[in-house]
C-alpha cells in the first residue's frame, strides 16, 4: 500500500523501548533533512494531547511529533484506548470518541477500524519524506492476530517493512527474537528487515556471538545493539507504568515535597515532570494503603479518567481525610482537570457519562460543583495566572461542567479575557481544567516561591527536552545503522 519510505518497529514484548526509540529516529532523520511523521495504528494510554485539528492522540506520539519538528495531527494515532476500568476503555478514532467498549466487545470491532486506520497512514505517507511506525505491545500475540491492527495486522495490510526490537535489561532478549521468528507465520518474517537489541549494560562485543546465533536461527540481520539511554528519564512518559519504576532518591533531598495520591485511573501524570525535573522538589507518589505525608507543602490530585470512581477510591484510602488536615495545617492543594472537579461540594453524573449515574459529595475544599456530561473539550489554550501575570500554555481535554461562586475567584485567564479554574477565599486551594501549565518555566518558580520562600532554579525544562532528544538522536546515530534502516524502509 504504502509508496512512501516506512519503517515499522515492533517489539518482542512491551515496554521494550519502542517509542523512545520512534523519537530518538525522528529526531535523527530529520537532522538529515527528511521530513518525518510518527504514526501509531493503536495506542492504550491516558496521557493524551490535543492536536492542531481538534483531536487527541497519546502523548507518545505528541513527543515523536516533537522530535520530528512536525504538528501534531490526529492521524499519527488514529486509534487510542483510554482505560475507564478494569475492562472498559473509551474508544478514540481519528481523534475523537468513537464508544464505550469491554475488551471483548473491542475485540469485535477492531475489524471495522482497520480502513480507517489504514486510511490515516495513507496521510500522513503523503505528507512525509518517511513514516516511522510503532507497534503495540508484542508482535507475536498470535492469540490476537485475527484482528490485530496494531502489529503485523497493519504491516501486513500496509505492506510495511519491520524491525523488532527486544529488551536485554529484563533477560531473555535471545529467546524473545527466536520465539517471535517461530510464532508468527512466513509472510510476517518476510516482512521483517532486521532487529535492535536495546537497553545494553556494558561491553556489546561480550553479544557479537549471541547476535550471530539470533541471525543464524532467525535469518534477520542485526541493526544494532543500543546502550542504556539513562538520560531518558529527562522525557515525557507513556503511561502510567512509568510511575511504578520511578527513582525517589534523585528528589529525597527536595526542600519542597508535593505529594500525589496514586488514584487507579490517573491521566496526564505529564503534568508532574516539571517538578520530577526540579532539583529542589521532591514529588512523592503516594500509593494506596499509605497515608499523605504531613510535611508535604502541597497536595496535588491529578488528572482521572474516571473522577466519580477514582473519587471513591480516593476516600476509601482516607486520603479525603489526610488532605482536609494538610489544608487546615495551612498546606496548599492543587486539583487538575478530575482533580479539579473532586475539590468541589459535589460531582454529579446524571446521564451516566462516566458509569451508572449518581451524584457524590466532594471534598469541599472549593465552593465548586461540577456536572459530567456533553461534549469533550479539547483544545490548546494560552493565557496568564491572575496572581502572578505568568504567561502560561496548556490544553483542555474533558468532559463536564464546573460552576459556583470560587469561579469568580479564577486560578488563571485565559484566550485573553476567559477566566479558568477557581481559587478559595484562603488562597490554599486551586483547581483548573488546564493541563501543561507547568512547563512554563517563570509561572512554576512563581508557583514553588508560594511553597517555600526564596525558592529559585534555573531549570528550562522545554530546553532540556530538545537536549535530550538530540542527545537521544546522536546516541542511536553512534549505535544503529541508520544507512542500513533507511535501505530497508525502500
Amino acid at each position: 500500500m504504502a509508496s512512501t519510505t516506512s519503517i515499522m518497529f515492533q517489539g518482542t514484548g512491551s515496554d521494550v523501548g519502542k517509542s523512545l526509540l520512534v523519537a530518538g529516529l525522528c529526531r535523527a532523520y530529520h537532522r538529515r533533512g527528511l521530513v518525518v511523521r510518527p504514526f501509531k495504528p493503536q495506542n492504550m494510554s491516558n496521557n493524551a494531547a490535543v492536536t492542531e485539528d481538534g483531536g487527541e492522540i497519546g502523548r507518545a506520539q505528541a513527543l515523536q511529533a516533537r522530535a520530528a519538528c512536525v504538528p501534531l495531527s490526529i492521524h499519527m494515532n488514529p486509534v487510542l484506548l483510554k482505560p475507564e476500568s478494569e475492562t472498559g476503555s473509551q474508544v478514540i478514532v481519528q481523534g475523537k470518541v468513537e464508544t464505550t467498549a469491554k475488551a471483548r466487545d473491542y475485540y469485535a470491532l477492531k475489524s471495522q477500524l482497520m480502513p480507517r486506520v489504514l486510511d490515516s497512514f495513507s496521510i500522513i505517507s503523503d505528507e512525509a519524506d518517511l513514516v516511522i511506525v510503532e507497534g503495540a505491545g508484542s508482535a507475536a500475540e498470535v492469540n490476537l492476530r485475527d484482528s490485530d491492527i496494531a502489529n503485523m495486522g497493519f504491516a501486513i495490510a500496509a505492506n510495511v517493512p519491520v524491525a523488532l526490537i527486544g529488551d536485554i535489561d529484563r533477560g531473555g532478549v535471545i529467546a524473545s527474537f527466536v520465539g517471535t521468528h517461530a510464532l508468527i507465520s512466513q509472510a510476517e518474517r518476510d516482512l521483517v528487515c532486521g532487529f535492535v537489541v536495546n537497553k545494553f549494560r556494558g561491553d556489546p562485543s561480550l553479544f557479537d556471538d549471541a547476535i550471530s546465533l539470533i541471525e543464524d536461527r532467525t535469518g534477520f540481520s542485526s541493526l544494532g545493539i543500543v546502550p542504556y539511554f539513562a538520560d531518558a528519564r529527562f522525557l515525557p512518559k507513556e503511561d502510567a507504568m512509568a510511575l511504578d519504576n520511578r527513582d525517589d532518591q534523585e528528589q529525597a533531598n527536595g526542600l519542597i515535597k508535593i505529594a500525589v495520591p496514586r488514584i487507579p485511573r490517573i491521566a496526564n501524570f505529564d503534568d508532574l515532570d516539571p517538578f520530577m525535573a526540579e532539583p529542589n522538589v521532591q514529588v512523592v507518589i503516594v500509593e494506596a494503603g499509605n497515608p499523605i505525608p504531613g510535611d508535604a507543602h502541597a497536595v496535588l490530585i491529578p488528572g482521572s479518567k474516571a473522577t466519580l470512581a477514582d473519587y471513591a477510591f480516593l476516600c476509601e484510602q482516607g486520603w479525603d481525610i489526610d488532605i482536609a488536615a494538610h489544608h487546615r495545617r495551612g498546606g496548599m492543594v492543587i486539583g487538575l482537570c478530575g482533580g479539579y472537579q473532586m475539590l468541589g461540594q459535589s460531582i454529579s453524573d446524571p446521564s451516566g457519562t462516566e458509569g451508572p449515574p449518581e451524584t457524590r459529595n466532594g471534598l469541599g475544599l472549593l465552593n465548586v460543583n461540577t456536572v459530567m456530561g456533553g461534549e469533550k473539550t479539547l483544545v490548546e489554550t494560552q493565557g496568564q495566572e491572575v496572581l502572578s501575570r505568568a504567561l502560561v500554555r496548556g490544553y483542555e481535554i474533558h468532559m463536564g461542567d464546573t460552576t459556583g461562586e470560587d469561579r469568580n475567584r479564577p486560578w488563571f485567564t485565559v484566550r485573553g479575557y476567559e477566566p479558568e479554574g477557581a481559587c478559595s477565599s484562603d488562597g490554599l486551594v486551586m483547581g483548573s481544567y488546564l493541563h501543561g501549565m507547568f512547563v512554563e518555566d517563570a509561572f512554576r518558580q512563581a508557583f514553588l516561591s508560594r511553597l517555600r520562600a526564596g525558592h529559585h532554579s534555573d531549570l528550562a525544562f522545554e530546553d532540556r527536552i530538545e537536549k535530550t532528544l538530540d542527545g537521544l538522536a546522536t546516541h542511536l546515530e553512534e549505535h544503529m545503522d541508520l544507512d542500513k534502516l533507511l535501505k530497508a524502509a525502500g
